[in-house]
């Protein structure tokens, strides 16, 4: 018996029950890797010190691999630059005191307001780690192996941050803010415990 269209569209509308299954496997999948990502993010966040150790060991590997296999130089180059933007944003304001204002206290007799980072520590470890992940697989392709001469690159890449971090600093002058909390005066409550003043990283 040939099919009628009834058939016709029971099976079609099957497909379509089929595909978006398909669809929501995919979908959900997704949303558990995500999901189990973030809670190791969340687990790491809090151990500062032994995601810095982690990166440092990154960092010398693919120092080292670069050295042997002597090459890759204009991967390197745009790490550098792209590790220099991470560093300046993690060194910068959140709010720009040109255009805002000023955001830290100017006397003693201003409100406590603690530096707030345009890009903050764990962001800027996060985008260095995964920046050098990236940078250590592609020198195992050789299409990244580009021909350059490295010692102008490296020339030119010293100069830039002469450059960035003299302006960063005379901004940091200016605007009288050191963006980091070490070595800074710490108020300690009558019970002994910390409070009052501290900045925040």
């Amino acid at each position: 018996a040939r099919p009628t269209g009834w058939d016709l569209a029971r099976l079609l509308h099957m497909y379509d029950e089929v595909e978006l299954d398909e669809g929501g496997g995919m979908g959900k999948m997704q949303a558990g890797f995500s999901r189990k990502w973030q809670t190791w993010m969340d687990k790491a966040a809090p151990h500062t010190t032994p995601r810095w150790i982690a990166t440092a060991f990154i960092m010398l590997v693919y120092c080292i691999r670069v050295y042997f296999i002597n090459g890759w130089y204009i991967i390197t180059y745009g790490l550098g630059i792209y590790a220099l933007n991470l560093l300046i944003g993690f060194l910068s304001p959140a709010s720009d005191p040109e255009t805002e204002g000023p955001t830290l206290p100017t006397s003693k007799d201003d409100e406590f307001r603690p530096f707030v980072r345009r890009l903050p520590e764990f962001k800027f470890w996060y985008g260095l780690t995964k920046a050098f992940i990236i940078a250590f697989v592609m020198t195992f392709f050789n299409i990244f192996n580009i021909p350059v001469f490295w010692p102008i690159l490296l020339m030119y890449f010293f100069t830039l941050f002469f450059l960035t971090m003299k302006r960063q600093i005379k901004h940091m002058i200016k605007y009288k803010y050191v963006p980091f909390s070490f070595g800074k005066t710490k108020y300690k409550s009558k019970d002994g415990g910390d409070g009052g003043m501290r900045s925040a990283d």
